[in-house]
């Protein structure tokens, strides 16, 4: 089974990523882009019948921080 795991920081946690992005974006001339947030996506290739709580779990304990870090995941279809 496919899973996606999309990770982002936090509402209210400073983005040094996203703001060079932001600031790269306004140098080649880019207008109307009023912030950035970067994230990262985790593909993963898990065994068909590996249930949502474990998927919570290895989310919880590895993939995401919880401190600053929301992740959500999505199942192929």
């Amino acid at each position: 089974m496919k899973v996606r795991v999309i990770v982002t920081l936090k509402n209210g946690v400073l983005d040094p990523q996203g703001r060079a992005i932001h600031h790269a974006l306004e140098g080649l001339g880019f207008e109307g882009v009023n912030d950035v947030r970067a994230g990262r996506v985790i593909e993963l290739d898990v065994a068909d019948g590996t249930s949502d709580e474990a998927l919570d779990d290895m989310c919880r304990k590895l993939l995401a921080n919880m401190v600053i870090e929301n992740y959500r995941i999505e199942k192929a279809a």
